[in-house]
């Protein structure tokens, strides 16, 4: 990793698949940092299944209502199409080019002007960008720590270390993971799922998330926030990512 000095910490969040509620989570960190008294910026670089490419699509929105940030809409989002296909193939239907290097920049200008920024995936490390150019690429090329979110239903031990076993393939550092969508009564099985990762991982478990039910994701968002200072885990999580201390920022 470079040693630029100008640049803010941050992370890349990125998920095991669809749907495990990596865009909560990211807002969840997004919110809590916010309350702490840090500037956070936040950064969706590629969002499909956008009803009005004009406008932030849902996940870009909600980051930026977490972490109250007013940067540009072009720096939060500045890839947004229509189909909900992986980038490449939304682009290609849309005749859209996307810009690798420009996504890496924006970043930068990002953590050149808060004091820690947060870079939202696209699904998973294997999703392709444009060019043979994948996920992987942009968390190498935007030197990021990643944080893998991961569900703690049937398959996610399989998924979650391929998902880490990549990411040490490709020489990417890594924060750890986390687990999100815990049921409140699981099971034996679901209840043992965090322990066994992190036993088989190579990777720190950075916490685990209880299902938060509610049908506004605002709502979630903020019971996330609020679960996250009480996770056992939070110094390995403050560790892991290296947000600044208050005063320090």
């Amino acid at each position: 990793m470079s040693a630029n000095i100008d640049l803010c910490p941050g992370v890349f969040v990125t998920g095991t698949d669809t749907g495990v509620g990596k865009t909560l989570v990211a807002a969840a960190l997004a919110q809590h940092l916010r309350k702490l008294g840090l500037r956070v910026g936040v950064m969706k670089p590629l969002e499909t299944g956008v009803e009005n490419p004009a406008e932030e699509g849902l996940d870009a929105a909600l980051l930026r209502w977490a972490s109250e940030t007013s940067a540009p809409r072009d720096q939060v989002a500045p890839v947004r199409l229509c189909a909900p296909l992986a980038p490449s193939m939304a682009a290609e239907m849309e005749k859209t080019f996307i810009d690798f290097g420009h996504l890496v920049e924006t970043s930068r200008q990002l953590r050149r002007s808060h004091d820690f920024v947060i870079v939202e995936g696209a699904g998973g490390l294997m999703v392709p960008i444009a060019g043979g150019l994948l996920i992987a690429d942009l968390v190498r090329a935007m030197e990021l720590p990643l944080m893998v979110v991961c569900r703690p239903t049937l398959g996610t031990i399989n998924h979650t270390l391929l998902t880490l076993f990549t990411a040490r393939q490709m020489a990417l550092p890594t924060a750890g993971f986390l687990v999100n969508n815990m049921p409140l009564h699981p099971d034996k099985a679901l209840a043992d799922t965090p322990h066994t990762l992190a036993a088989l991982a190579s990777a720190d478990l950075l916490g685990v998330f209880d299902n938060a039910p509610q049908d506004d994701d605002r709502q979630k968002v903020k019971n996330l926030s609020d679960q996250l200072a009480s996770l056992p885990t939070y110094k390995v999580l403050r560790r892991n990512l290296a947000w600044p201390e208050i005063g320090s920022a």
